[in-house]
């Protein structure tokens, strides 16, 4: 069994939901050398989440950017958690709605996502930055 650890900084982008698919096999030579195996990707952030869905209309991204702010507003009258502006608290919440991280298979050197999956970078903030990931990849 082959282990792969490593940590990667995203480039920055705006508030809202990211393609990141490329970005993250781009800098992970490793995959060629798994034949059957596991990559989990792992956000370092608190206001920002990863998920999987649809990789090919960009409408899907938009809809989910405006469906969370509806789910989460911000200015929220019973935040108090508002120190770093309006955007954070709810930031907080959305990263912990969405979650931290992802798990894709690896089959022969690739990821074995569906054909009309992507791996999003959820941004919640409307500056956060750029994001660092830990990139966990194992297999034979």
């Amino acid at each position: 069994m082959k282990f792969f650890q490593k940590e990667i900084s995203l480039q920055s982008r705006r508030r809202g939901f990211h393609l990141i698919t490329s970005e993250i096999t781009g800098q992970l030579n490793e995959l060629s050398q798994i034949s059957t195996g596991q990559l989990q990707v792992f956000i370092k952030h608190t206001s920002a989440s990863l998920t999987i869905n649809e990789n090919a209309d960009p409408t899907v991204r938009e809809d989910f950017e405006s469906h969370i702010n509806k789910m989460v507003p911000e200015n929220a009258p019973y935040y108090k958690h508002t120190f770093e502006g309006p955007d954070d608290m709810p930031a907080h919440i959305k990263a912990s709605l969405m979650g931290t991280s992802v798990n894709i298979p690896v089959t022969n050197g690739r990821l074995n996502l569906g054909t009309w999956q992507g791996i999003y970078l959820c941004e919640h903030r409307n500056h956060g930055g750029s994001r660092k990931v830990v990139l966990t990849l194992f297999g034979v």
